[in-house]
């Protein structure tokens, strides 16, 4: 594996990290050989998850739950 490892990264780092796999994923997932699929899939679980280990009290946007969603759309 490399890169630095999650839990050495400054909060910032961790976001920009995040923001450049999230935005990687789709040309990943269509156009990588199946080992850059597998890494990119493993660094960014490992990278997410340090994210939420560190931000366990995030806010939660009520549209991104199910429940939240319906309501919206108006759906029981």
């Amino acid at each position: 594996m490399t890169g630095v490892v999650p839990a050495a990264l400054t909060d910032e780092a961790l976001e920009r990290e995040l923001a450049h796999l999230h935005e990687t994923r789709h040309d990943t997932f269509l156009h990588g050989s199946e080992d850059a699929l597998q890494f990119h899939t493993v660094r960014t679980s490992e990278l997410e998850e340090e994210y939420l280990r560190r931000n366990p009290d995030r806010v939660i946007d009520a549209r991104r739950t199910r429940h939240g969603s319906r309501e919206l759309s108006g759906q029981d």
